[in-house]
């Protein structure tokens, strides 16, 4: 058996050299260069691996398509204008690509309807790759709401090839239905379902409260009051939830992708105080990793994306995400379960941030409700 310190019992071993120092930090800044304008009221962007194209979602109710070259298309990729509310939380909110979008052509989106009622629907894309068929729209969900606000309005395929869903507690201030910690209702939880094994879906086995009384085997999470924006980054295999508080926090949550059962804490809780009460019961409930307080300024986080382009390899793993009403850029990395790196970036207000987006290439992008998008870049002094 081998002693420490010698290596094969004639002496003592050379002492190893020192491990290298760490890497300096990069001194460099980014900046946001704007890439379109002229949208009407942009809330989220996308597009398929490898696409060249993006993919804007209106708010007004349209799917906009800009091309390789830039340029934004006349036709758009789908139009809802006509069955979309116009409620200042509603209208069609976000889309998200099938993972075999390029077999399949499916396309899924998220949207209030003139009632004011949340529809997650599917569309087909036509012989044209940049027009859906307005005739291939199958319902997938339909949610009666009964306030206008807390809409959720994500949809995410997460790693295990399952859609889901985040959807609001259905409005109203302090969560007056009481949906946050209610396992019978759809609203204020996170959903997990299988668009490919059932019609319209099936409900996964492993689903945390599949077979429970009284519980929606549909969920995979509570206690959200408004998750607005949410990702799963592949990579490291990471789900995080950006929820809007209040009237005090505003807080980001990051979890294992496949971790069931996760009780984000509202009502019971605004970020990481108790809600309305000075105690509360914690156990069982999952705090935020980042939060922020109102100031004044701020009032309402927006969630967005893990960096994992090419463009700037220094920043990747960070995670990206801003305020609507103050428009900063901030990030951090998830390590060891708890926030690390954390960053104000000094590139001035954003505007009406409403989204960030990932374009084919892993490159990031940021959504002005205004009308603008721009891409995140180094900046060039």
């Amino acid at each position: 058996m081998a002693s420490w310190g010698c290596s094969d019992g004639t002496g003592p071993s050379p002492a190893p050299p020192p491990p290298p120092p760490p890497p300096e930090p990069v001194a460099f800044e980014l900046t946001a260069n704007e890439v379109l304008a002229g949208l009407s009221q942009p809330v989220f962007l996308a597009a398929p691996p490898g696409d060249q194209r993006l993919f804007v979602v209106e708010q007004v109710g349209r799917i906009r398509i800009a091309n390789a070259d830039g340029q934004l298309l006349d036709d758009p990729f789908l139009d809802l204008s006509g069955r979309v509310g116009s409620a200042p939380e509603g209208g069609l909110l976000t889309m998200a690509f099938h993972p075999r979008y390029a077999d399949n052509g499916q396309v899924f989106v998220y949207y209030t309807d003139t009632g004011d009622d949340t529809v997650v629907e599917r569309y087909t894309v036509s012989g044209d790759p940049d027009r859906l068929d307005p005739g291939s729209a199958k319902r997938i969900l339909a949610l009666t709401q009964r306030r206008q606000n807390h809409n959720g309005g994500m949809l995410q395929f997460g790693p295990d090839g399952m859609l889901y869903i985040f959807l609001g507690d259905e409005g109203g201030a302090g969560d007056p239905f009481g949906n946050g910690q209610n396992l019978e209702t759809l609203h204020g939880a996170i959903l997990r379902i299988d668009v490919d094994g059932g019609d319209p879906y099936a409900i996964p086995d492993d689903n945390p409260f599949v077979g429970e009384e009284g519980a929606r085997g549909e969920i995979w999470a509570i206690g959200v009051r408004n998750p607005w924006r949410s990702t799963f980054d592949f990579a490291d295999n990471v789900l995080y939830v950006a929820d809007v508080g209040q009237n005090e926090r505003e807080e980001i949550n990051a979890v294992p992708a496949g971790e069931a059962g996760v009780n984000y804490g509202w009502n019971t809780m605004e970020g990481s105080a108790c809600y309305q009460s000075s105690g509360c019961d914690m156990s069982g409930l999952t705090l935020p990793v980042v939060e922020y307080v109102h100031d004044g300024s701020v009032c309402s986080v927006t969630g967005g994306y893990v960096y994992r382009g090419s463009q700037i390899p220094e920043i990747a793993g960070h995670y990206f995400y801003s305020d609507f009403c103050t428009g900063f850029l901030r990030s951090f990395r998830f390590d060891g379960g708890q926030a690390t790196d954390e960053r104000r970036w000094s590139v001035g207000s954003l505007g009406a941030v409403s989204s960030f987006g990932v374009d084919g290439s892993g490159e990031l992008y940021v959504v002005d409700l205004t009308g603008s998008v721009a891409r995140l870049e180094r900046h060039q002094p």
